[in-house]
């Protein structure tokens, strides 16, 4: 159900991460959210983060705000997208974690990679138990966020299929099994977040895209199969809330995953099917290769394009924005097409002052096309000229 990007045309968003400020040293580590609040000193860097990353986003003017993922730690690659949720939920080993099994079909990189790295970082507990959705708290994160703005949060989490491969399991007797408890327990974590008022959740990454680069999960799971794994996840949340659905081809430490740039139309006829209200997609990144294709195959939902490339320090003009608009309205109509950068921007391989001046370009893009399209604009108060500091003759 549309709630946030209701009667809004070109909604403007980030996917979600923000980088860490370098003045937030502590870390939540295997403390629950709540207990963490407790300690004074990270319930001060906490919130003095969220509320810096919500400034900047209303500041550059996104109608549509994110708490930055400010839970997760400063992990290599920002490896605590992962870690976090086995990390906090039930079932999972309370003991000293143990290194990742990489399993057939997955992204290797050799030692002298950057990104083996982020391979030896992928240190998790293993699944010795019931999974249930245990101290994950994501209700009590986004209030923390939601009481700061007037302006609908945004809230993220992994999807089950990722987790379900990143972690060693000694008690259930299929993968199939664990993938389903997982997708269930996510649900239930949802539901709850959902009845507190979230406006927007989003789910990161299901593996639908992915699949003819790498093959069928498990070896048993297509395209298709993995649509159902998606729909129990988010099953009854869109009678609730505004559902969005992340895809992009991955950004650990700012990298790309992949040496060739990867297309989505095999996964477009699928990705159609998801039980969701939102679509995400790289297209900056990949030099907008998949615009054409994706108005045509993405027919009942609205579509969010990442016109902001996550990999680059170079921050794109405004200009270039718009006209990365421009060339997606040849092919989705306005009123189901929303502006967002391609992925998170990390929290570790870029500056807050890239990811600040990339997101004010964002809406200054979006701008110029809303004024050719007798749209409203957005106030952008950080490229207002009245407050600059610099005096013109």
């Amino acid at each position: 159900m549309f709630r946030a990007t209701n009667n809004i045309v070109l909604a403007t968003a980030l996917i979600g991460s923000l980088p860490r400020p370098h003045w937030f040293t502590e870390s939540l580590g295997t403390r629950s959210f709540m207990q963490a609040m407790v300690d004074s000193r990270y319930r001060e860097q906490y919130t003095d983060t969220v509320a810096v990353y919500v400034k900047d986003q209303e500041a550059a003017g996104l109608d549509i705000l994110t708490d930055g993922d400010a839970h997760f730690d400063a992990e290599v690659g920002g490896q605590s997208w992962t870690s976090y949720p086995p990390i906090h939920m039930d079932g999972f080993s309370k003991g000293t974690p143990k290194p990742a099994v990489i399993r057939t079909g997955a992204v290797a990189f050799p030692m002298g990679h950057i990104l083996h790295d982020y391979l030896e970082a992928r240190v998790m507990p293993q699944i010795v138990g019931p999974i249930g959705p245990g101290d994950l708290h994501y209700a009590a994160m986004w209030k923390t966020a939601q009481r700061m703005t007037t302006r609908p949060v945004k809230f993220g989490t992994i999807t089950p299929e990722i987790l379900a491969v990143a972690c060693d399991d000694v008690y259930y007797k299929d993968p199939l099994e664990r993938l389903a408890a997982l997708s269930s327990a996510i649900n239930t974590e949802l539901h709850e977040l959902a009845d507190a008022g979230c406006t927007v959740i989003q789910l990161e990454e299901p593996q639908i895209h992915m699949t003819p680069v790498r093959g069928p999960l498990f070896g048993k799971l297509g395209m298709k199969e993995l649509v159902s794994v998606f729909d129990a996840t988010v099953r009854g949340l869109r009678a609730k809330t505004e559902v969005w659905c992340h895809t992009c081809w991955g950004n650990p430490s700012q990298q790309r995953m992949f040496r060739e740039i990867q297309s989505y139309k095999p996964a477009l006829e699928y990705l159609n099917e998801v039980d969701a209200d939102v679509l995400t997609f790289e297209s900056c990144s990949s030099h907008r290769m998949d615009l054409e294709a994706i108005g045509k195959q993405i027919t009942k939902k609205k579509i969010a394009i990442g016109v902001i490339d996550h990999h680059s320090l170079q921050v794109e003009r405004p200009d270039e924005v718009a006209d990365h608009i421009r060339q997606a309205l040849k092919h989705i109509p306005a009123e189901r097409l929303i502006i967002t950068s391609d992925c998170g921007m990390g929290r570790e391989g870029m500056s807050r002052r890239h990811a600040r001046y990339k997101m004010i370009s964002l809406v200054l893009g979006t701008n110029i096309v809303r004024q050719e399209l007798g749209l409203p604009v957005a106030e952008c108060l950080a490229a207002d000229e009245r407050y600059s500091l610099v005096k013109r003759s």
